[in-house]
């Protein structure tokens, strides 16, 4: 399919967007709370005291409450949040910030890693447009993209660069990953500097941001001068950064001079690792060549394995209630209730693993619930 070819500038005469709808599963159990700085789903059962003004939610509640999944970019490597991409000047951040971005538009694996492909910003605040065309026909020739957007210049975190990524959002509904580069090109000194509380409040905004849209925000930042034993000392800045974010990817080499180059992750959302990756200079691209930490992958489990048989005997789509799913599941020694929780707890896991949507409402009836192939899956599913 052909893409649409329009053009989506970032400049200061852009306003406030309308804001779109709450992330919601069903009307009766998932809606997001946008005035919170984590993602909430609410249970219209929920029995939650406040009392003194602080909200609780009791752990028989959190199991009986469908939470959205956290959408994918690169399988085992990125996740929709907000993280930072660390590295010193010149280590070739921007070289695999293009190279990432232009896996995402285009659904190519990264190395061996299934990349899910959406539409990607990319905000070079460090470059123009005549040295992005020339790196990038480096690196892809002239083979483009329409689902790959540039700008070269941005407001500030604290001056409405959210409104700037919300109307780029609405515009591009599929968007999947925005890419600032740099940090510093869209942070303003607080009154007491670069402080731990000024650093905390920043990467909290974006992340609001992130979380809100089920996306992921890539954070480009410098090192330190000054070395560390733990790289992830050597951020430039407070450690209010790291604190607030969900992860970060910190890039270094021994020399400037190397084609080789470390890069540690870490994350809320998936396993520490450590990747060896060699620069094609030819090509300015990064290729993995060792991986430090094998990628843990949980054992299958038996009641998703048989979930997803079902769903593809009955023709990728399943509505019931509970009752009537463990009677047409067969043999299946699970109470209704307990099937439920079940479900609820691996929302994420039976979206992410096996494409398989998750929807769960109480009705007059008792709980519906409805399971349905994601169109994703479906789509690769056909070319397989």
């Amino acid at each position: 399919m052909t893409d649409k070819k329009e053009k989506v500038t970032l400049d200061t005469a852009i306003g406030v967007a309308e804001e779109q709808p709450s992330y919601v599963i069903n009307k009766t159990i998932i809606a997001e709370n946008l005035n919170s700085d984590n993602l909430q789903a609410t249970n219209s059962d929920r029995k939650s005291s406040n009392r003194g003004g602080l909200s609780t939610i009791s752990m028989a509640e959190l199991y009986e409450t469908v939470y959205p999944p956290k959408s994918v970019v690169v399988d085992g490597f990125l996740y929709a949040g907000t993280y930072l991409f660390v590295g010193a000047p010149k280590v070739g951040k921007s070289f695999f910030m293009a190279q990432l971005g232009y896996h995402v538009a285009r659904g190519i694996p990264l190395w061996d890693n299934k990349v899910h492909p959406g539409t990607v910003l990319y905000l070079a605040l460090e470059d123009d447009y005549a040295r992005l065309q020339k790196r990038l026909s480096r690196m892809f020739d002239v083979d483009g993209t329409e689902k790959l957007h540039f700008a070269t210049q941005a407001k500030a975190v604290s001056n409405g660069i959210d409104e700037q990524m919300e109307c780029f959002v609405q515009a591009h509904p599929d968007a999947r990953l925005i890419i600032i580069d740099t940090l510093q090109k869209v942070r303003e000194m607080s009154s007491d500097g670069y402080g731990y509380a000024s650093d905390y409040d920043i990467v909290t905004k974006l992340k609001a941001f992130s979380d809100k849209h089920n996306i992921c925000l890539l954070v480009v930042q410098h090192t330190r001068k000054m070395g560390s034993d733990d790289s992830f000392d050597m951020i430039s800045g407070t450690n209010g950064l790291l604190g607030a974010a969900d992860g970060a990817f910190i890039m270094q080499k021994k020399k400037r001079t190397d084609n080789t180059a470390v890069m540690d992750i870490v994350g809320r959302d998936q396993q520490d690792l450590q990747l060896t990756l060699e620069f094609d200079r030819e090509h300015c691209l990064w290729q993995l060549t060792k991986m430090e930490t094998e990628l843990w992958k949980q054992p299958p489990d038996p009641l998703l394995e048989r979930i997803n048989r079902f769903v593809e005997d009955v023709g990728e789509q399943w509505r019931g209630t509970s009752t009537e799913l463990v009677q047409s599941l067969g043999n299946l020694n699970m109470q209704p209730n307990v099937l439920t929780r079940r479900l609820n707890v691996s929302v994420e896991r039976l979206f992410n693993e096996y494409g398989i949507r998750y929807e769960s409402s109480r009705t007059h009836d008792g709980r519906c619930i409805c399971l349905k192939r994601n169109a994703e899956e479906n789509n690769e599913r056909d070319d397989t």
